[in-house]
């Protein structure tokens, strides 16, 4: 098999099968990596609460989340296209670093407008460690092991699920809610370290031309829509001329962003990939998917701290069967996918566990046990762990190996985005209800909904009736998003299944890293050839693919 100067496969080719020791080396480096992003999202969550109160906007609270969605998701395919030129290490140390620093800014934020922007600038970062941490597990392990090996990552996802929230309360109720952002410097210079020294992944040089325009459109095209579904409903009105320029700007950046690509040397998103089904279906669902599970994420800690009145360290705690649903759901479907090589019916029943959690959570009043919350976190959690990870195994498996980076960033970049949609949606929702419920309930006193320890101390009954105003639109929050989900269950039943493909075999003879064996074939006598047209082992009338063709891993048609 040729190979270019570095030693890397020609581009478009499997890059070589690698011994078990070097794949256990290189998915503890990427793990380590997506500890910081997975960290960092679990403790932000319940300090969102404690740090609107201390910088003040209620109002802008979802902006906190979406500012690092948006930013994250734009970048998501960039990285993706960067690691298929540059090389998977250098990139994945340049997203750490970036995120490290972005930390540090968003721990000295003196008012929310700063911490907004230095979260976009973290996003910016962090977009890379998840993308390029599944890019790296597609290089090294065969598509039926995928699950296995992202059952590991679901363990690192426990580690900062369980310790995120509790970890986050707990800072924010001590030391003070910067820390949440400056506890990532040390876990990230460690886990920069750890990349640098073991993840060894061969690099195919060749002429680099990489889409910053199409980037460029994405953000100018997205940060548009986003900001007229956030703006224009409750300040200047959906029809307003000023506001209809915004959604404007969208269509005309997604016209020109198809045109860029068409023309790109290298484009962000390679259009041929939507001539894949399962890459259509794949991503229409992770992004009506994402869109929807960001409700739990981001509400569900308010409803706790301001509605029943916990701290932020409680609130860390009563979160935990939502993350326990999450890591039991991954894992599970992670080792069934393996055992099986079938991935279609895990989105469909998690898109039916949302369902069934979304419903009762818009139900949620001011006594509402907290039992009952734990139970439909859980469900909520589960449907969540079931609906993601599979997705990307099914896009992984069904695109060429020359694309497994840009792909894998494009399904992340579908995903996050949905959140990011969805963030901003929900978060508009919670704004409006919250201002008319709060009218209906309180009689027009003005009252600090800014501030939530304010509305503890507020005395009775007014604190009851400020209390259900925030209940009723938390409950429109969770009534929106059920439809959403819905349609993600109708796209579901569309998503094709494609038997896995195989890996080729390590150079050296040993057996397949993550234990995928392949089919045993009779040794030919020296001297005599295999006439063309000839049968193989498998009596298919083919030529076998591996060493005939060069090691070129098959691709599903």
């Amino acid at each position: 098999m040729s190979t270019t100067a570095s030693g890397a496969p020609p581009a478009g080719q499997a890059p070589p099968a690698l011994s078990a020791a070097h794949v256990r080396l290189a998915v503890a480096g990427v793990m380590a990596g997506m500890l910081l992003s997975a960290l960092d999202q679990t403790v932000v969550s319940t300090a969102l609460p404690r740090i609107v109160s201390d910088l003040g906007g209620m109002d802008m609270l979802s902006w906190v989340v979406t500012a690092y969605l948006v930013t994250s998701m734009v970048v998501t395919p960039l990285w993706g296209k960067i690691s298929d030129l540059y090389g998977r290490r250098s990139t994945f140390m340049a997203a750490i670093g970036l995120f490290l620093l972005a930390s540090a800014l968003c721990g000295l934020a003196q008012d929310v407008g700063q911490l907004i922007a230095f979260r976009a600038l973290q996003g910016l970062g962090g977009g890379g460690l998840f993308a390029l941490a599944l890019t790296v597990i597609g290089d090294v392990v065969p598509p039926r092991e995928r699950g296995r090996y992202q059952g590991y990552f679901a363990g690192v996802f426990a580690l900062a699920s369980l310790g995120g929230p509790l970890l986050g309360g707990w800072l924010a109720d001590g030391p003070g809610w910067r820390w949440i952002f400056w506890v990532n410097v040390p876990v990230g210079l460690v886990s920069l370290a750890v990349v640098a020294a073991v993840l060894r992944l061969p690099v195919t040089r060749r002429e680099h031309h990489v889409d910053y325009l199409g980037a460029a459109l994405i953000v100018a095209g997205v940060t548009a829509l986003l900001l007229y579904l956030d703006w224009a409903g409750e300040e200047y009105g959906w029809a307003a001329p000023g506001s209809l320029a915004l959604p404007a700007v969208f269509a005309v950046a997604a016209v020109l962003f198809v045109v860029v690509e068409r023309r790109a040397a290298e484009p962000v998103i390679p259009l041929r990939l939507f001539g894949n089904p399962v890459f259509r279906v794949a991503n229409v669902f992770g992004f009506l998917a994402g869109a929807a599970m960001f409700s739990g994420i981001v509400f569900l800690p308010v409803y706790l701290q301001v509605v029943s009145g916990m701290s932020p360290t409680t609130a860390g705690l009563a979160m935990l069967p939502a993350m326990f649903g999450i890591i039991i759901a991954t894992a599970v479907s992670g080792n069934l996918i393996t055992r099986t090589g079938r991935y279609k019916i895990f989105p469909m029943l998690g898109s039916v566990l949302l369902v069934l959690a979304m419903l009762p959570l818009s139900r949620l009043a001011v006594d509402t046990a907290y039992w009952w919350v734990a139970v439909l976190s859980f469900v909520f959690g589960a449907g969540t762990g079931l609906t993601m990870q599979p997705v990307l195994t099914a896009v992984q498996n069904a695109v060429e190996m020359r694309d497994l980076g840009a792909a894998t960033g494009a399904a992340n970049f579908f995903q996050r985005m949905g959140a990011a949609v969805g963030t901003a949606v929900l978060g508009a929702v919670f704004s409006s209800g919250l201002a008319r419920h709060l009218a209906d309930e309180a009689g027009g006193v003005r009252v600090a909904a800014d501030d939530v320890q304010a509305i503890q101390r507020l005395a009775e009954p007014l604190k009851g009736h400020v209390l259900a105003a925030f209940a009723q639109a938390l409950d429109d929050v969770f009534l929106v998003a059920v439809p959403v989900v819905a349609l993600a269950l109708v796209v579901s039943l569309f998503l094709r299944e494609v038997p896995p493909r195989q890996m080729p075999q390590p150079a050296d003879g040993t057996q397949q890293a993550a234990g995928d064996k392949q089919p045993e074939r009779p040794e030919r006598p020296q001297g005599h050839e295999q006439p063309r047209g000839g049968t193989t082992p498998n009596g298919d009338g083919r030529e076998q693919a591996g060493a005939e063709q060069g090691g070129r891993a098959n691709s599903p048609r």
